[in-house]
């Protein structure tokens, strides 16, 4: 079996188990009332506010983590039991949502350097995902026999993993950060007891985890990559 086919085996089981591991927190936390009785709308709200931040919208979206901040339109999107849920959990993941809210207020470096690279890393992975199939198919053959098809398409490889690997990494600081405010918002402001809020800071670690396993799995296919073609310039 070809490396990068194992490559992708492997961080497709650890992307699977990590997977696993976050709903089954948000499950736990699900199930843990708070002590103050707010819903994750309410909390969301309320972290806007004391952010000064008066012209975002929090909205009601379809789904299961399908929470995100929408910069374009300025909406804070939480999924139904986030939105309407009174647990740690719903706390969790609408304080980090308003933190990227407030990252964007705020001007974040971070966060703009991921928004200029979005249109790149959006083209990179319909790019990949056109080549897959192909590699697949006989493409790995021909990336590493150096023909001139095989060089071109070796090239189109690294550029392609070059900006979906910047965008993996640039979103790592961005998301961990989102997660330190809405931590400290929620500690500061008395929104979470002492054990809520380590069960909050739990939930949203293993959420961070799908970053990394995401960041590390497009460095190693970046490496895999550019090894073949400097490898090629020793033949």
């Amino acid at each position: 079996m070809h490396p990068i086919i194992i490559l992708s085996f492997v961080f497709m089981g650890i992307s699977w188990l990590v997977s696993r591991r976050l709903k089954s927190k948000f499950k736990q936390y699900s199930k843990v009332g708070l002590s103050n009785g707010l819903s994750g709308a309410e909390i969301a709200q309320k972290m806007l506010n004391d952010n000064g931040i008066y012209d975002v919208k929090i909205t009601q979206v379809n789904g299961q983590l399908t929470d995100h901040y929408n910069p374009q339109n300025k909406t804070v999107n939480l999924s139904t039991d986030v939105y309407n849920g009174r647990s740690t959990a719903s706390a969790a993941v609408a304080a980090h949502e308003v933190g990227h809210a407030v990252q964007h207020a705020t001007a974040y470096a971070a966060l703009r350097l991921r928004s200029t690279l979005v249109p790149a890393a959006s083209v990179a992975g319909r790019v990949m995902g056109m080549l897959n199939m192909f590699l697949f198919m006989g493409g790995f053959y021909m990336i590493t026999q150096g023909s001139a098809i095989g060089n071109i398409l070796l090239i189109v490889l690294i550029v392609a993993n070059v900006a979906i690997t910047a965008f993996s990494l640039i979103t790592l600081p961005v998301e961990f950060d989102a997660s330190n405010r809405a931590l400290k918002w929620m500690e500061s402001r008395n929104i979470v007891n002492q054990q809520e809020h380590a069960q909050a800071k739990d939930a949203l670690k293993w959420a961070a985890m799908t970053y990394v396993v995401g960041a590390l799995a497009a460095v190693a296919n970046l490496a895999y990559y550019v090894m073949i073609f400097l490898g090629r310039g020793d033949d």
